[in-house]
């Protein structure tokens, strides 16, 4: 039994060790705004965790996200029904008491606690405003006949915090929403197929918008220096993370 327990301790010693060593591995971004420093921090795959103004935000807590090291949520945003998006037990362990989540309706079905927002729909939270934009399929699909993502059913968000504002595409095509967004700051922008788009469909859309940073995220698969190599001579900053960390 004690040699058991022995082992035990150390495989989750184990775990603890690769949990902080991912944590200190992720490329914290910061930038500036009017209301003090924003701290972005990729986390996996569509899971990103925002802090400012004493706040922390996370987008899309989903398995096999690992957030140790990374503060509880004061604010969860969730932009899909899919897996790699909603997470019910992930959201859990992210949440504290006074947690607040928002999400698209169809969301709100399974995460009976979360506030419902459509696109097109924004609010005020605290220091930030909150936007919720179109992000959907319009040729790729599982069928004939049928959409990855249907219109109308999912959010992309856009936060807005001392003028700083940051764009998060969800799981999109290039969408005539998305090439016609103004004035952003910093845009996560989704890349992978069969369910979104190509990094050179990702960097067509961006050509449209052209927000001074980009980030691919939700890019498994794909080669992310294909869209870097498209944005040369743009005058947007292409920053590459790593959002599938070896650990």
């Amino acid at each position: 039994m004690k040699s058991i327990a022995i082992v035990l301790a150390c495989l989750a010693l184990c775990v603890f060790a690769v949990g902080a060593q991912a944590q200190m591995d992720r490329p914290t971004q910061t930038f500036k705004s009017s209301a003090g420093p924003v701290k972005i921090t990729p986390v996996f795959h569509a899971a990103v965790e925002i802090e400012a103004g004493g706040k922390v935000i996370i987008i899309d807590p989903a398995k096999p996200a690992v957030f140790t090291g990374v503060p509880q949520a004061d604010l969860v945003l969730i932009t899909d029904i899919h897996g790699d998006h909603m997470d019910a037990d992930l959201l859990k362990s992210v949440s504290k008491a006074g947690t607040e989540v928002i999400a698209p309706a169809e969301v709100v079905k399974t995460i009976t606690t979360a506030m419902p927002m459509a696109n097109g729909e924004s609010k005020k939270w605290g220091a930030f405003t909150i936007e919720a934009v179109p992000m959907y399929n319009m040729t790729r699909g599982p069928a004939a006949g049928k959409l990855f993502h249907d219109k109308g059913r999912g959010n992309g968000y856009i936060i807005t915090y001392g003028g700083l504002r940051m764009y998060f595409s969800g799981d999109t095509e290039a969408i005539p929403e998305m090439k016609a967004l103004k004035n952003i700051d910093v845009a996560f922008v989704c890349m992978n197929l069969p369910y979104t788009m190509t990094p050179d469909e990702a960097a067509d859309a961006v050509k449209a918008f052209h927000p001074k940073v980009v980030i691919p995220y939700h890019y498994r698969g794909q080669d992310t220096t294909v869209f870097q190599k498209d944005l040369a001579g743009t005058g947007i900053e292409v920053r590459l993370l790593e959002f599938y960390p070896k650990a």
